[in-house]
């Protein structure tokens, strides 16, 4: 009884330590703990296929200190080349949150392409206000951003 008691606190321990080193790695990234953006879906398949993709664990690059996945080579070479290009808007974190100054976990299912930029949003409610008036919450959140890109989500938390 013992034993799994102790693998469970040494899982739990791992687990936190994962969590702590990802979040102190970069936090102006929305990434999991394992440092994957998106949740796994093709950043540039948002742009080309006007609709996310799953990308392939196999097809990867590394930017703004999160892996991204890719569903094919070409998107590959096409995020390499321009990555911010491609890249989510406010590190992957929902732009109406970001409008409000937190950072707010990014949906890639709630997204939307304004000036050929990607935005994700936290839940469906949050989106439909967002896409009420995006140029304004644009605007707030580009403003904002750079008071909090820096800062970890819970220590933005109302």
């Amino acid at each position: 009884m013992t034993s799994i008691f102790r693998k469970l606190a040494m899982g739990s321990a791992l687990a936190v330590t994962l969590a702590a080193s990802a979040m102190a790695a970069d936090v102006s990234v929305n990434a999991t703990t394992t440092g994957l953006a998106l949740r796994g879906y093709d950043p540039v398949s948002y742009f080309t296929a006007g609709a996310p993709a799953k990308g392939d664990f196999q097809i990867t690059s590394e930017y703004g200190g999160a892996v991204y996945r890719f569903a094919s080579e070409d998107n590959k070479a096409m995020f390499d080349a321009e990555p911010a290009k491609f890249a989510p808007q406010y590190g992957g974190y929902c732009a109406m949150g970001a409008a409000m100054g937190i950072k707010l976990d990014g949906d890639p299912d709630l997204w939307k392409i304004v000036g050929d930029k990607l935005y994700l949003n936290v839940a469906p409610p949050v989106a439909e206000k967002w896409s009420s008036d995006p140029a304004t919450y644009i605007q707030q959140a580009d403003a904002r951003w750079s008071e909090i890109v820096d800062t970890a989500p819970e220590d933005l938390q109302p």
